[in-house]
């Protein structure tokens, strides 16, 4: 490398003296907290300390500074050296890492970002690459900026397909800005991680998924300097031979160490024998500041311009109507970023790519993926970002949505083709679990528009609600039920049929709300009148709209979802209702696993069509008058 400075001996030795005291902080927070794990943060001192004091540009100041180069842990169980880093620039006081774990400290025992420092949780593996991906790429394509992205993994983490997804992604789209540092010290938490100390084939893999792979000893801060200082075109795998509980003689390279804290004697013993190492030289190294060229970015005026343009007797799926929101959206708002994972022509996605291509990223069929870089899309507040593909798809994706809350992350999803539906496709493409699986999430916001007006005003709100949002759209095209000037809010249900005297209160949404108005019309003609709502939100639920509802029908409710009875509509609806004197609920939902069939034909098979709900609400009045 002819433009390679090499950094002189007293930079040498203020790094590795630097990496000393990285060790010995890491052993007396886990000590002092009586839990962690020491022996991952000691194999990686030498890697942090060239990171933070050498290679990264940055404020330690300002943690959060769009200009500052980007550091994820991926593997989170080592927090102590991150926080004991954070210590040694300053931003937290070194007394503050005995407070490692403890219910009024910051310093939890995986990164949270609560930590200013810290810009999305880590600590179930094999996630912080896809975030870090997400991150590079707005840098390299969304701020232009000269900013990098550096993701610190463990050989353990490596096993996990998420990874490789994520590896293949970065390469794809040549993001030179990423670097992957590796730690290979052979352990795992309860054996040995499979490839060991056989670092020549992480190379030769990391080569296959097209990134220049490199391999050095870990704990050379010279080999680490230079590495970390070459021109890159494609992006960097750092693959660092390591041994696991370096420093600590009795647990070097052992098995039997991991998530094991050293007693209180052992660990003076250690901490002396490493303070004795630290040899005194005049050179106090400062982060270099990073080039002031990120543009400053604001997400607070994220709107429509313009009210939805449908007309009554008009027909769309509610799919469709995403993504003529989403182009609409994008057309006012140049950080609204949109995410597909190989289905835009179905989710309808495709709408804003044709508009807004240089805003449009292909995540192709990787879920876990495209979950993970939405998150790091959005970090720092940088993007307005919606991530599209089939509803059923999110469940292989879980852990990713569950860390995204986490993280306190601000993503929009968007799951279509939920319910059977869909039709002759079968039960392997219909969504049927994920309103339960969404509902978990502390963070999430759930839509469930039911026409085009309803779906754009989702969309809308979406971008401008924290957290998760959620948006469930159908196949099927409906009718157009709504004014295109109707008011929507979060938590706000729609009374979309009533009369002056009605028995029963039907509550459905999307396909089920339509078959509930046409169950009215039925009903209509044997005098028997319902009260239809739309919930619009199912998390959180308008439950005073449905209480309201049921007191002016006698306590008689009936839910109807195109879902598994689990975790949805009727379930949501029960727990509203739950301590109300007098009412009774009736659920339809689908109570086994599909099959094929046309959707009218399935809608009448799991007993959720207008029949099924205008039996129901006979039963509900025969059994109240048998009741009399």
């Amino acid at each position: 490398m002819e433009d390679y400075h090499k950094p002189d001996q007293q930079t040498v030795q203020a790094l590795r003296n630097i990496a000393t005291r990285l060790r010995i902080n890491s052993i007396k927070a886990t000590t002092a907290a009586g839990s962690g794990h020491p022996t991952s943060c000691c194999s990686v001192t030498e890697i942090m300390s060239v990171l933070f004091f050498h290679s990264m540009k940055y404020r330690p100041e300002d943690p959060r500074n769009p200009n500052n180069d980007r550091f994820i842990l991926s593997k989170g169980h080592a927090a102590p050296v991150l926080y004991a880093v954070w210590a040694e620039v300053g931003y937290l006081k070194e007394n503050e890492l005995l407070n490692l774990r403890k219910v009024d400290s910051i310093l939890e025992g995986h990164p949270v970002p609560k930590q200013q420092f810290v810009d999305v949780a880590t600590g179930s593996l094999g996630q912080g690459l896809g975030a870090a991906c997400g991150m590079a790429y707005t840098g390299k394509y969304f701020d232009k900026a000269s900013y990098r992205v550096f993701c610190l993994l463990g050989d353990g983490e490596v096993s996990e397909g998420a990874v490789w997804e994520s590896m293949a992604f970065a390469s794809y789209y040549q993001l030179d800005n990423l670097v992957a540092i590796m730690d290979i010290n052979r352990l795992g938490q309860s054996d040995p991680t499979p490839l060991q100390h056989h670092v020549e084939k992480y190379q030769r893999r990391c080569e296959a998924f097209g990134w220049h792979s490199i391999i050095v000893d870990g704990h050379s801060v010279e080999e680490l300097c230079k590495v970390l200082s070459q021109p890159r075109h494609q992006p960097l795998a750092i693959i660092a031979k390591t041994i696991k509980g370096k420093g600590i003689p009795a647990a070097e390279d052992k098995m039997g160490w991991h998530g094991k804290p050293l007693s209180k004697d052992m660990s003076e013993s250690v901490i002396r024998e490493l303070q004795s190492r630290i040899i005194s030289c005049n050179k106090r190294l400062y982060p270099a500041p990073p080039n002031e060229d990120t543009s400053s970015v604001s997400l607070r005026n994220i709107r429509m311009p313009s009210a939805p343009n449908y007309k009554p007797g008009d027909k769309i799926a509610t799919r469709k109507a995403y993504g003529v929101a989403l182009a609409k959206l994008g057309r006012y708002n140049e950080r609204v970023v949109v995410l597909d994972g190989d289905t835009k022509n179905s989710t309808f996605s495709e709408l804003f790519k044709n508009e807004h291509p240089n805003r449009y990223v292909e995540c192709y069929i990787a879920e876990q993926n495209m979950v993970s870089v939405a998150i790091g899309c959005a970090v720092r507040d940088r993007n307005v970002v919606f991530a599209s593909t089939f509803a059923t798809f999110f469940t292989r994706a879980y852990d990713q949505l569950r860390m995204a809350a986490i993280s306190e992350s601000n993503i929009n999803l968007c799951g279509s083709h939920c319910g059977v539906s869909i039709g002759e496709d079968g039960p392997s493409q219909m969504g049927l679990e994920d309103l339960a699986m969404f509902r978990a999430i502390p963070t999430s916001t759930i839509f469930y528009p039911s026409d085009g007006v309803s779906t754009e005003k989702a969309v809308e709100l979406a971008a401008i609600t924290k957290g998760l949002c959620f948006i469930r759209t159908s196949r099927p095209e409906n009718n157009i039920i709504y004014n295109c000037n109707e008011d929507f809010h979060v938590g706000q249900a729609k009374v979309v049929y009533k009369t002056s005297d009605d028995h029963v209160t039907v509550v459905g949404a999307g396909v089920t709300l339509q078959e509930a108005l046409a169950a009215a019309e039925m009903l209509k003609k044997e005098r028997v009148n319902i009260r239809v709502i739309d919930p619009f939100t199912i998390k959180p639920l308008d439950s005073k709209t449905i209480i309201d509802s049921a007191r002016a029908t006698r306590g008689r409710i009936v839910t109807v979802e195109d879902h598994y009875y689990e975790g949805g509509l009727g379930e949501a609806v029960c727990s509203a209702v739950v301590n109300e004197p007098g009412f009774t609920v009736h659920r339809l939902a689908v109570s086994q696993v599909p099959r094929s069939g046309k959707p009218h034909e399935l809608l009448r098979l799991f007993g959720i069509d207008r029949d099924a709900i205008a039996q129901a609400v006979r039963k509900m009045l025969s059994s109240s008058a048998n009741a009399k």
